[in-house]
């Protein structure tokens, strides 16, 4: 019976704390992102409808240069916008997202992150629907429409359990994604956004396909520690990864360079995955998860008007 109890209360908690974001996501968009999010996400995420002859002023990137050679003449493709835009979203719940140096762990404030997102969808009336997958096994939730179901999803993702301190990732760390399901869990030209820790490792299998079919972006939570090592002499801290208390000495040479050589190569696996810089975001824990999303909507919009 206190289990129920204790479901039903969190159920409570979830949808509470979604209202609270689509409440500060409405007032987002009504006064500040008004058209950026649509035009941000729209990119080049189009529908093929025919060949037609390229006329001055007609994107240079559209033309279809075995037309063009065949026929003698320019031709370029036209596309037709799609009138909605489904959103994914892959949650890899990695047990090293469960640090926290400050007041939230990596994992609450990347939670956070996604129920914006989802969110975001809903009040633009898109189709959205997330996997989330962790060293337990994962869950996938097609992309839906309305805000009753997308509420629905998005609780269902807040609600996902942790993965087990006893449950750290082998030496492939993403090999707990199902990479063949998510290729085929949204429509061509969706958007799919990879929340995720993003440690240094390699590109993985058949992501190179996943690039092409879907519009892909990577947003990652950053606690201050991972940036740069305290300065204090002395800390005791829980490494989730190594499943141990540790000693760190921020007043070691050693330490902080070795720390610096794990940050440069975190960095170049990140690049390396999305090489737009705007197809890639890093929060801080300490930041405000919206205002942050605000800003990087802004500078897709721009980027997009600049082209």
């Amino acid at each position: 019976m206190a289990s129920v109890s204790e479901h039903t209360s969190l159920v409570t908690s979830q949808l509470a704390l979604l209202k609270q974001l689509e409440w500060r996501v409405r007032h987002a968009v009504e006064n500040v992102l008004s058209g950026e999010y649509r035009s941000a996400f729209r990119g080049r995420g189009m529908e093929f409808d025919q060949v037609v002859k390229y006329t001055f002023g007609d994107d240079i990137r559209d033309i279809d240069w075995n037309v063009t050679a065949r026929l003698g003449e320019p031709y370029r493709k036209k596309f037709i916008e799609e009138r909605e835009v489904s959103l994914l979203l892959l949650f890899e719940d990695s047990v090293s997202l469960q640090f926290g140096s400050g007041a939230q762990s990596k994992r609450e404030a990347l939670l956070e992150l996604a129920g914006l997102l989802m969110m975001l969808g809903a009040v633009n009336r898109d189709r959205v629907g997330f996997l989330h997958a962790s060293p337990a096994g994962y869950t996938l939730k097609e992309p839906v429409r309305g805000r009753g179901q997308i509420m629905h999803a998005a609780a269902q993702l807040l609600g996902q359990p942790a993965p087990a301190m006893d449950d750290r990732e082998s030496k492939i760390e993403n090999s707990f994604i199902p990479w063949r399901l998510l290729a085929k869990a949204a429509p061509r030209h969706s958007i799919l956004i990879w929340l995720g820790d993003f440690p240094p490792r390699l590109e993985p299998e058949g992501w190179s396909v996943l690039s092409r079919r879907y519009q892909t972006m990577g947003f990652r939570v950053e606690d201050p520690w991972d940036r740069e090592l305290p300065a204090a002499s002395r800390l005791t801290t829980y490494d989730p990864v190594a499943g141990r208390i540790v000693n760190l000495n921020g007043t070691s040479s050693a330490q902080r360079a070795a720390h610096a050589e794990w940050v440069a190569q975190r960095e170049a696996a990140f690049r390396t995955l999305f090489p737009d810089p705007l197809a890639r975001l890093s929060v801080r824990t300490d930041q405000e998860r919206l205002e942050a999303l605000v800003r990087f909507f802004h500078a897709r919009m721009f980027a997009g008007h600049r082209r």
